[in-house]
């Protein structure tokens, strides 16, 4: 993730016993209290070392290059979808205000890359509110890229732009926007050595984070789970899949492994999954590479509407 910074950790393991070079749970105060120490039960507590991160490196040669690449990229398909769609409204008979949406949303999630690139090549020099604002709208066009196309699965709505149809909108977007205001909240600027745009500069227990987790969680994981269970029950009896399934499966396979990512991110940082120094260093590229794999989404699911369309 973009100005992702892991501090040192370290791995939780006991302390190492010299004797037999076995591990033992001890308790030091037993330790102090016993007046007949002996010299075999010396505890090495320098054993436990602090991890050190190597992705943040990995992440400034390579991300640039990509995020440039992938906005290029996004900007010629959103660009051919919006033509294709004024000029050849036909090709779309029916939801092309759900297409425009889409379109809209991955061209914003686009617009920002090169100001995202930009601050991993040479500093984020925009400032904290330039930083937050970034975020708020990054979180924003994707958890309403993830609502339209759910929306897309599950309603008919689309069928016509009517005052239904723009209400549902309307809650969309800004129901996007609420549920992206906690990412804002909690990410900001650091200077480390240079200014840095990073997603998250408060604990991992805020409240304000935990929100922001939470918001992910329920689009990247139980929305689309929700929907899964939804096509099953409607295959079950006969439906047909309903509107803009490819889309939105597409969306949701992208983004779906970074929802997860995320959760095991926490419960590495909560210590509820014990882990090694060698695990913790892995997991950040696995946790980069996911997020890669969703901004994908801003080229890809552009080309995939403008070849299949929504019906």
């Amino acid at each position: 993730p973009w100005g992702h910074l892991t501090p040192p950790r370290s791995p939780p393991q006991s302390p190492k016993v010299l004797q037999n070079e076995t591990f033992v749970d001890m308790d030091l105060l037993d330790l102090l209290g016993n007046f007949t120490i002996n010299e075999d039960y010396l505890v090495d507590y320098t054993a436990s070392e602090p991890c050190h991160n190597a992705y943040c490196p990995f992440f400034q040669r390579a991300a640039p290059t990509f995020l440039a690449t992938t906005c290029v990229a996004a900007a010629l398909a959103t660009g051919t979808l919006l033509v294709a769609l004024a000029k050849r409204p036909h090709a779309w008979p029916c939801h092309r205000a759900l297409v425009a949406q889409l379109a809209v949303a991955t061209g914003l999630f686009a617009a920002l890359l090169p100001a995202v690139a930009a601050g991993i090549v040479q500093g984020w020099r925009l400032g904290a509110g330039a930083c937050k604002v970034t975020q708020l709208l990054w979180h924003c066009s994707v958890f309403a890229q993830g609502l339209l196309v759910a929306s897309g699965c599950c309603s008919g709505v689309w069928s016509r732009w009517e005052p239904r149809s723009q209400r549902l909108a309307a809650c969309i977007w800004l129901g996007a926007l609420l549920l992206a205001v906690p990412a804002a909240l909690a990410g900001g600027t650091v200077a480390a050595p240079e200014a840095s745009c990073i997603r998250r500069n408060v604990d991992i227990f805020s409240p304000v984070y935990l929100l922001h987790l939470t918001s992910c969680l329920c689009v990247f994981l139980l929305l689309p789970a929700a929907l899964l269970v939804a096509t099953l029950v409607r295959a079950g009896r006969g439906g047909g899949w309903g509107s803009g399934v490819g889309a939105s499966w597409l969306f949701f396979v992208l983004w779906v492994p970074y929802g997860v990512g995320l959760a095991v991110d926490f419960l590495l940082y909560a210590e509820v999954l014990r882990y090694t120094c060698s695990i913790f260093e892995r997991f950040d590229y696995a946790l980069g590479l996911c997020e890669a794999l969703g901004v994908l989404h801003c080229c890809l699911a552009p080309a995939v509407l403008l070849a299949t369309g929504l019906c």
